[in-house]
């Protein structure tokens, strides 16, 4: 199977979409077709043995609409929309609008300014007059008309295929009115050359120019708000897509050359500077800094990288110079991962969605049938046919169901681009609309609750004489530097972290003793370290020291015993565990707020999993579960009714991922995670998954809100456009207020849908703010002196003008050039530079090289 994107034209409603899909889905070789009103794109799922996509193409040009493939940029496919074609579409929608405005203020005025006391010129009044009254009016009509006539050409287009849109009711609603005001014409030229002015008063204000014309420039005026306020939906893809930088810095044959990002390559060397945007992904191979990763995880807190650290494409180097080795370029970098999750994301469809497009399939000819058999009503009734013709265009213009188009895709987009923009990538609508329904979280226990790696706990010498905590940890690193065990790996990454410094001690004749520890010569002694059965082994008399390691077990902890051969005595007990996550226990607790059964499902010992539970608030815990089995644990809860979402690392528990309602992975950008789970989580942070709940949630809240405002337009407005309350109320819809309504109805869901824009989880991980100058510590000129024994200085300029890490990366390389200056650090948000010189460069030569890249200084300290 191929999955394929198109990008499709001439769509302007739910409708439309409902019709492409159907026109696709009826293809012999679809498995999967799904149209996107908000990026007017369809993601097909298709045999390219049996079809082609050029097949696919010609079926949706027959069904009345125009389709492409995306083109390609460079080595990227342009995937979203660029922000210079939505401007050229606002452009082109304002001026069409504005020209409309300005043809039809005088056509409003000639047809209604003298029912108002507003005088009009000697030729158009009287009765005698009638043909020129009229004939000015259609003069006035035609070029607003031409200028909307896109509504004509796709409107009697998708009728004429059987396919009726909003397009078409607008164009059969304004049409009709126009047929009749020539008609109209036609019978007071009659009525003047027989001398009938009974029949010329009769059609003399029976004229419905104006309200074509207004029905088409509020239309218009609507689209335009609409258009420009679904603009901002994608403003968090806009927003990812610029984050990525344009060029980048490889090392070629030693030398430093600047390239198109596009044409990095796996292999190459990658030079990053201080205040610069990483352009691709890769692995650190020389140099250190501090890497600001906010836009991918939003953790605002820089992260400390070196040698061997991974970076990802469109995290900016704030401080530091170091190569890397590009891994992953193009569309294989995380960030293209993230453009493309929350863009398939935005074109899915919820279940609630597929719903309202079913109901827009049938509302248009339904609509039609409405409007026929009301202005039919009217004519039987007695009625003249000019209240048969406003109540007739009246129902079609009322009824155009963009706001039911509306309703969900504008949502789905803002809520998915929101996830996005705090780490949180939801795949498809489904599993956005689906998480929440979910009353059961089934957690896993290792990466996901804890840290995922074992670290040590509890350091207890025994008291033999000479043996302190410090000397216990030395031994145990001396015994364990050698052992390649991932408990081993803890004790030394603990003797390294607390740099403890004590004399070298040669390790001679290192053993690993499988299941059971390690020994070794340590000096002139033979010392050794492992479980209670080496112990046990070598005669090793534990004491009440055995009853100490049974309850450091009971708290799930691993006890490591060490001691002494040639003494036979024991020096002491070092505890090691997987402890939880710093969040875990806030996340579980957040869980439970939101009204969530919460289940620990692991395939660790029960012991360890029930005393992790205890310490972190789980109430059920599945413990000493196969990996293959876990599937099966998540079946059995659904068969007992739940709903689960199953939050994981995305391998080991892809199974059960795949089975739950919605299956979350935690730990950003693995391969395996984004193709099991449902939603990505940038972070490793089980409260993210309570910010996600409360954001799907956010966002159904606002798609039932938004179908509610849509149905109400519709249910109260077809109504009263027919006329049914014209008997007993004398209400009757005018076609020009049907058109200001239909066009507010749209506006207002869209305007609705905004407002996720603001969402805010309780729930969300905050890091710890960095420290703030108050401005009473202005950064010092500073003299130091580095491993080399030069003097260095510190300079900061104060820069306005700069808007984006582009505009730093200029800065920065402008800077950088000079003589004298080894080191430049960018704050976008501080708007300054740091400078590190080797020699003193004057303030002007640093205020000049910012001026001529475009910017201004404002200070230099």
């Amino acid at each position: 199977m191929t999955k394929q994107k198109f990008n499709i034209t001439g769509m302007t409603c739910s409708a439309c979409s409902a019709h492409v899909e159907k026109a696709v889905r009826k293809l012999e070789g679809i498995k999967a077709a799904d149209v996107s009103l908000m990026t007017n794109s369809m993601t097909a799922e298709f045999n390219e043995e049996i079809l082609s996509s050029e097949d696919i193409i010609a079926a949706i040009i027959r069904s009345g609409y125009g389709a492409s493939l995306p083109r390609k940029v460079g080595a990227r496919v342009q995937t979203a929309p660029q922000e210079d074609t939505m401007a050229q579409e606002l452009a082109s929608m304002k001026g069409r609008m504005i020209w409309s405005f300005v043809f039809l203020i005088p056509l409003f005025y000639i047809s209604m300014g003298h029912m108002m006391g507003a005088p009009l010129p000697s030729f158009l009044l009287g009765h005698e007059n009638a043909v020129a009254f009229g004939l000015t009016q259609l003069l006035l009509t035609l070029p607003v008309m031409y200028l909307n006539d896109k509504y004509y050409k796709v409107g009697f287009k998708t009728l004429w295929n059987r396919a009726p849109n909003m397009d078409s009711l607008i164009a059969v609603g304004s049409s009709a009115a126009v047929v009749y005001g020539v008609f109209a014409i036609y019978q007071m030229g009659y009525g003047l050359g027989h001398g009938d002015m009974e029949l010329v008063a009769k059609y003399h204000m029976d004229l419905y120019f104006e309200s074509a014309g207004m029905i088409l420039t509020l239309i218009t005026m609507g689209k335009f708000l609409e258009t420009r306020s679904k603009g901002k939906t994608g403003e968090a893809i806009t927003r990812l897509m610029d984050l990525a930088p344009k060029t980048a810095t490889v090392l070629r044959e030693g030398v430093e050359t600047e390239i198109p990002v596009e044409e990095v390559q796996v292999g190459d060397r990658v030079v990053v500077r201080p205040g610069q945007s990483i352009p691709v992904d890769g692995v650190i191979v020389e140099g250190q800094s501090a890497v600001d990763e906010s836009a991918l995880t939003g953790e605002s807190i820089p992260v400390d990288k070196g040698i061997g650290d991974k970076v990802a494409a469109a995290s900016i180097n704030k401080s530091g110079f170091f190569t890397f080795e590009a891994s992953r370029v193009g569309e294989d970098t995380t960030l293209a991962q993230m453009i493309r999750l929350v863009e398939e994301a935005s074109a899915s469809k919820a279940p609630i969605a597929k719903l309202a497009d079913k109901v827009a399939g049938v509302f248009v000819p339904v609509v039609m049938a409405i409007a026929l058999v009301a202005a039919a009503a009217w004519l039987v009734t007695g009625h003249s046919a000019t209240q048969a013709l406003t109540a007739g265009v009246a129902v079609l213009v009322i009824s155009c169901p963009c706001a039911l188009g509306l309703a969900t895709p504008v949502a789905i987009m803002v809520g998915t681009g929101k996830g996005a923009e705090n780490g949180i990538l939801i795949k498809s609508a489904e599993a956005l609309e689906t998480l929440h329904t979910v009353n059961t979280i089934v957690l896993d226990k290792t990466g996901t609750l804890t840290q995922g790696r074992p670290v040590v706990t509890d350091i207890l010498p025994v008291g033999a004489p000479g043996v302190k905590e410090e000397d216990l940890l030395w031994i145990a690193y001396c015994l364990e530097k050698p052992s390649e065990h991932p408990l081993a790996a803890a004790i030394v990454e603990e003797a390294e972290r607390r740099k403890i410094q004590h004399q070298l001690v040669q390790v001679k004749d290192f053993e690993a003793i499988h299941g059971r520890g390690v020994r070794a010569e340590l000096g002139d002694h033979v010392q050794f370290g492992g479980n209670r059965a080496m112990m046990e082994e070598e005669g090793i008399d534990l004491g009440e020291w055995a009853a100490k390691a049974d309850e450091l077990a009971a708290q799930g902890k691993t006890p490591l015993y060490f001691a002494d051969q040639p003494e036979r005595e024991l020096l002491g007990i070092i505890a090691v565990a997987d402890t939880p996550k710093p969040s875990s226990k806030d996340a579980v607790a957040a869980f439970q707020e939101l009204g969530l059964d919460v289940v620990m499902l692991t395939g660790d010992n029960r012991r360890t999993a029930e005393a992790i539970g205890r310490e972190l608030g789980v109430t059920q815990v599945i413990a000493e579960v196969l990996p293959q089995d876990k599937e099966r644990k998540i079946a059995a809860l659904q068969q007992e009714g739940k709903k689960v979402a199953m939050v994981g690392d995305g391998i080991n528990d892809a199974p059960a991922l795949a089975r739950a309602e919605v299956g979350l992975a935690i730990g950003a950008g693995t391969d395996v995670a984004i193709e099991s789970a449902d939603i990505v989580l940038m972070k490793s942070d089980l409260l993210d998954v309570a910010a996600a709940v409360e954001l799907s949630r956010a966002t159904i809240r606002n798609i039932k809100q938004n179908l509610f405002w849509a149905f109400f337009y519709n249910s109260l407005g077809i109504p009263l456009a027919a006329g049914v309350f014209y008997a007993a109320l004398n209400w009757q819809l005018n076609p020009m207020f049907a058109a200001a309504a239909m066009s507010l109805s749209s506006v207002t869901v869209v305007t609705n849908a905004l407002h996720l824009r603001f969402f805010k989880s309780k729930y969300q991980s905050e890091a710890p703010a960095a420290p703030a100058c108050d401005g009473a510590c202005p950064l010092e000129l500073k003299d130091n002196t580095n491993q080399g024994g030069n003097k260095t200085m510190k300079k900061t300029m104060m820069i306005e003008g700069m808007m984006c890490t582009h505009c730093t990366g200029r800065v920065e390389k402008a800077l950088a050039a000079i003589d004298g200056v080894s080191a430049v650090e960018m704050s976008l948000e501080g708007k300054s530079a740091v400078l590190t010189l080797s020699k003193d460069v004057d303030n002007q030569v640093l205020t000049d090289a910012v001026t001529q890249a475009g910017y201004e200084v404002e200070s230099v300290q």
